[in-house]
């Protein structure tokens, strides 16, 4: 019966489905009763009592949590009442009493889930003391990628519950309990020093400025002023579809143009499109598929352009790197080409040349610090910042993005293709991939450059083509704890695919951690519909091989065509082991002087630093040069199998095999690295 799936919602009836909760029903209503800890991807928690209404059934009143209350036919709802309201500002003040509300210089000022809802529930006061007496508990700088402030945290558990149930990390969990209660690490230490990949899903939960993503725009702003600096920038496809919510544009409109406008009115000399390179890409990565394919190489190939997905495959599954492209990712091409061709191209010393990166994702932060990713200790990639930090800087300024007119990206490394531009959504690389790969398999001219079967919100999407004979097997996944599912059914047998595409991020890039707060699948469904859009609408080209400026480039620069030794130079990587990341530190010496180097040890068997023996060789070391007060030792339980020693002196990874004793080279090396923090610090 139509009325057995009815319910009142403020007098008004309303239908509901298959909605799992009273808040969605009271949602579709179009009422938003606050919440902090509900997330509708995420599982019921039901912690912070701010969706908390009046529920009429069977004659029996009660105020429930919305979000952890089924819906049912004939319940009459009271979304607010006296009572209801004063319980909602009463726990919001208690949340004020016990935060750090220097507001003005947090970052999520203007997106504090906090703040809005103090402010809509009329909180002007705070009426309770703190609720705790003590020091400030120190901001978590140590990654790359993120920042935590433990000050600014209201225990929602939100970034708990996205780290373990989406990404299946656990890299923060709850401690204690009661008001002791916190989210934390490991033994509380530094993010880094965990199992985090960096995609910063936790930042984009968390209501408040706890966890945000980190902020390199100082930096630019410093070489921007240096007028002996060329400073270039490059421009990710996701960041076009989502820039504009930042100044009042609908979700999912493309503002690049207006972007490049801005840009030069801050002071960058050229700006470039990242789908650029993101065709380079595909010339790259589908031209090694194919070589996989006919050859009879490693199967199935797995994308590498996302560097959480990357960093969570060397940390889980360093055996099966193998399976990974060794293509680096657009951005990070886009930094080696960019820094090998464009000096010469602008008449500048490429020690001058500073390449900025405008990224919707936190993990390219992480992604551009690294060793392999720098040419004579200078990154290729100098600074990355992310959608929302460009938005603020946009700001600062004074610019009115919505009035500006837009402008070309600079040539030749801004012209791209739609297959380029796709690349933001999920299932938008495996589908420039196939309008590369189809045509040389057929070879033939594609009549049909869409692959629909590769798109949508769904986090697992598989496909089977038949293709000049051959059939062609892929799957698209996002959620890394989706990935995982995947790479066991392959390891396992159980799955049988040629060609993967992994994005940490739900939706893929459109959704990293550094786009506008606030993501839904509404609005990430709106942010892929604009890089479809744009690929129809405002590429002449969809196919990443029509790109006439990457196959120039090649021509003068990468040896003539994809795969050459130039080529492999400069855009292809190497991949390591992670599995020995120091994700449990345990304290074994603590120095006393105010400036001391971290030096981790893993615990593992079966080789010298592994092991008691190794811990005291070091310790003794330590002791004997009279280091001990400016040395913390620690060591750390490992998540790999590997027999290799590992050890991290400072910010510095040193791994490798050693027969033992004080005569192994790498024990020297160890040491003399021990030695020369000492000095530096």
């Amino acid at each position: 019966m139509a009325d057995s799936k009815k319910l009142t919602v403020n007098g008004r009836e309303i239908e509901f489905t298959d909605e799992r909760n009273l808040l969605e029903v009271i949602r579709k209503a179009g009422i938003d009763l606050p919440t902090f800890c509900y997330h509708s991807e995420l599982s019921i928690y039901g912690a912070c009592r701010l969706c908390l209404v009046q529920v009429t059934q069977n004659n029996r009143t009660m105020v429930m949590a919305a979000c952890s209350t089924a819906p049912a036919p004939g319940m009459v709802i009271l979304t607010e009442t006296k009572d209801i309201r004063a319980m909602r500002k009463i726990s919001v003040e208690l949340l004020l009493a016990n935060h750090n509300t220097e507001c003005p210089s947090c970052v999520r000022s203007s997106s504090c889930a906090l703040q809005n809802i103090a402010r809509r529930l009329g909180v002007n006061e705070i009426r309770y003391k703190k609720l705790k007496h003590e020091e400030m508990q120190p901001i978590d700088t140590s990654s790359p990628s993120i920042q935590r402030d433990p000050n600014k945290c209201i225990k929602c558990g939100d970034c708990v519950r996205v780290c373990s149930e989406i990404q299946g990390i656990g890299a923060i969990y709850f401690t204690k309990r009661g008001s002791n209660a916190k989210v934390t690490t490991a033994f509380d230490s530094g993010i880094s020093g965990t199992e985090c990949v960096n995609c910063g899903q936790c930042a984009a939960v968390c209501p408040t400025g706890a966890i945000v993503a980190k902020q390199d725009s100082p930096k630019v702003w410093q070489v921007l002023y240096d007028t002996s600096k060329t400073v270039v920038v490059q421009v990710a496809p996701a960041v076009r579809v989502a820039l504009g919510e930042h100044f009042g544009a609908q979700v999912g409109e493309n503002v690049a143009g207006k972007l490049v406008t801005a840009l030069k009115l801050m002071g960058f000399k050229h700006v470039y499109d990242t789908s650029f390179t993101a065709d380079m890409t595909i010339f790259e990565e589908a031209t090694e598929f194919l070589e996989r394919v006919t050859r009879g190489g490693v199967l199935p190939l797995f994308t590498s352009c996302c560097p959480a997905w990357v960093r969570f495959m060397e940390l889980y599954y360093p055996e099966m790197t193998a399976h990974l492209s060794s293509c680096r990712s657009p951005q990070a091409m886009f930094g080696s080409v960019a820094k090998n061709i464009l000096p010469k191209q602008l008449g500048v010393k490429r020690e001058d040349m500073v390449v900025v990166s405008i990224m919707p994702c936190t993990a390219k932060k992480y992604e551009a610090q690294q060793d392999k990713f720098k040419v004579d200790g200078v990154p290729e990639v100098d600074i990355v910042i992310t959608t929302d930090e460009v938005g603020r800087m946009i700001n600062s300024l004074g610019i009115n993005f919505s009035q500006l007119e837009p402008s070309p990206f600079d040539m030749p490394m801004g012209f791209a293709t739609g297959g380029g531009v796709i690349f933001g959504a999920s299932g938008g690389v495996m589908e420039a991939a196939l309008r590369y790969a189809v045509e040389k398999l057929q070879d033939k001219p594609l009549e049909n450059v869409d692959f629909k079967a590769v798109r949508g919100m769904d986090n697992l999407k598989e496909a089977t083509l038949n293709v000049a004979g051959k059939e062609i097997k892929i799957a698209v996944v996002y959620g890394l704890a989706k990935a995982r599912e995947v790479v066991e059914a392959i390891k396992n047998g159980k799955a049988d695919y040629h060609f993967v595409e992994v994005m940490a991020c739900p939706g893929g890039c459109i959704s990293g951690a550094g786009q506008p707060i606030g993501a839904t699948n509404a609005i990430r469904a709106k942010r892929q519909a604009g890089l479809y859009t744009a690929d129809k609408r405002d590429h002449f080209f969809q196919k990443p091989q029509d790109n006439y400026a990457v196959s120039r480039c090649y021509e003068e620069s990468l040896g003539g065509h994809p795969g050459s030794h130039k080529a492999h130079e400069l855009l292809h990587t190497v991949y390591d082991s992670k599995a020995d990341v120091f994700d449990a530190m345990i304290p074994v010496m603590r120095g006393t002087a105010d400036k001391r180097l971290d030096v981790t040890v893993t615990l593992c068997t079966g080789s010298m630093c592994h092991g008691p023996k190794g811990l005291d060789m070091l310790s003794g070391y330590i002791r004997e040069k009279g280091l001990a007060d400016k040395v913390d030792l620690n060591v750390a339980v490992s998540s790999g199998s590997s027999s290799k020693v590992s050890v991290k002196v400072g910010g510095k990874r040193l791994s490798g095999e050693c027969s033992g004793g004080e005569d192994c080279d790498l024990f020297k090396k160890i040491t003399a690295a021990i030695d020369d923090g000492v000095k530096a610090l």
